[in-house]
């Protein structure tokens, strides 16, 4: 069976598809990695691509992710069961004072293309919270989605938190959002500053290696 159809129907958006075809190569024998890696995550990587280069836009990425969460639901169990870890976990939300969540969402979804374990902490997220979550879950990185010139500072503040903490040595910062810039990054002292999801999740998986 031709893995790689799982990955053009993906990148259609083929959502039945992608779910018919994921069961056929599970009930072919096929390991759940490999489905995962090279018909699940394949398309998605083409997806973040096309994305970052202006080829398509939200609503296919939208669309390609949901038909990749229906196959990696198929695959969860199995997974699990093969003992395949995630490459790393990472803690994901929108600061304080902020309810935009497109931008936070299209991140968390290239990181789940990319084989990251996420949780998503949702808008309006604390610094503390941020970072008791990364102290919990043992997250390797904090991801931070601000959307508004007022709520960028609480970026500073979660920075402040992990050193507060005690944890500043063990956790990647990664910033994003419309108001953000690499020198707002540098002078809060995060580790890094991504201007679109695509990027994003390259960025944390080169972290994570």
């Amino acid at each position: 069976m031709d893995l790689q159809e799982i990955s053009l129907q993906l990148q259609a958006g083929k959502v039945k598809m992608v779910k018919t075809l994921v069961q056929e190569a599970i009930d072919a024998g096929i390991p759940a990695a490999q489905i995962l890696e090279e018909g699940l995550l394949a398309g998605m990587s083409v997806i973040g691509e096309k994305f970052k280069n202006n080829e398509i836009f939200v609503p296919e990425v939208l669309i390609a992710a949901r038909a990749m969460n229906t196959g990696a639901t198929l695959l969860k169990p199995l997974l699990a069961s093969e003992g395949v870890q995630s490459i790393g976990k990472v803690c994901i939300g929108t600061v304080q004072g902020d309810l935009h969540d497109i931008g936070k969402n299209l991140v968390k979804m290239m990181l789940e293309g990319k084989g990251i374990e996420v949780i998503d902490l949702g808008t309006d997220v604390s610094p503390e919270t941020f970072v008791q979550t990364a102290k919990d879950e043992g997250c390797q990185i904090i991801c931070c989605s601000a959307l508004l010139t007022t709520t960028m500072g609480v970026m500073a503040d979660v920075v402040k938190a992990a050193e507060e903490a005690g944890i500043r040595d063990q956790v990647k910062i990664m910033i994003g959002g419309a108001p953000i810039t690499e020198a707002f990054c540098r002078q809060i002292g995060a580790d890094a500053y991504t201007s679109d999801a695509a990027s994003a999740a390259d960025c944390a998986a080169a972290f994570l290696q």
